[in-house]
């Protein structure tokens, strides 16, 4: 089944050329489009999309607010931020207002169609850009998963995949999802900078 997608950017050529790129990528329908996040509430709830790339910066209402407005409209809807700005303040408040990723426009349209694919299936995307100083700017509790925040303490204290998976009841791999996502989310190396970073975070 296709994943469904509406775009809304207040450039037309930019809100046209995102919406013809993903169409013609394997598995993503574009349902719909508007130019500001006032038509935006308007006209997605009748299109009903799995997810929404939502411009930021827009005149009547921007992303942020359109953002906090269709969580509520479409609870089930997936929203990712695709802007131009990597901004602190944008990424924190558009991740507050309920988005699941921030990504910049410069991406090519085939990884562009997988981030809107896995945003479906419940995986946060963010930007490399955006993504060390969304660390410094929120708290861990903001970015990651109570689960991950788990795991994390385990890796804080020397815990192995395996005996992490068997203290939380999890398979290995579940376990190293859990740890690639913690790692790529905090823009961190290794499991050494993970565990630095719950002791300097007080995660403990």
């Amino acid at each position: 089944m296709n994943v469904t997608v509406f775009v809304v950017d207040d450039q037309d050529l930019v809100r046209e050329g995102i919406a013809a790129l993903l169409g013609l990528q394997p598995g993503i329908e574009v349902v719909g489009s508007a130019r500001d996040g006032a038509e935006a509430i308007t006209v997605v709830p009748g299109c009903r999309p799995d997810v929404v790339l939502m411009d930021v910066r827009m005149p009547e209402m921007d992303g942020v607010a359109a953002t906090i407005a269709l969580r509520r409209l479409l609870p089930t809807c997936k929203i990712m931020m695709l802007t131009t700005f990597d901004d602190d303040e944008y990424v924190t408040w558009a991740l507050k207002a309920g988005a699941v990723g921030y990504l910049l426009k410069n991406l090519p349209a085939a990884d562009l169609a997988q981030a809107v694919r896995l945003a479906n299936a419940g995986v946060a995307q963010f930007d490399s850009a955006v993504v060390g100083r969304l660390a410094a700017a929120m708290p861990a509790t903001d970015v990651l998963t109570p689960r991950e925040i788990e795991v994390l303490r385990f890796i804080s204290v020397g815990a192995s995949n395996k005996e992490i998976a068997s203290r939380m009841h999890l398979s290995e791999g579940t376990v190293k999802n859990h740890i690639s996502r913690i790692l790529s989310r905090l823009n961190l190396r290794d499991r050494t900078q993970a565990a630095l970073y719950a002791k300097e975070n007080r995660l403990l």
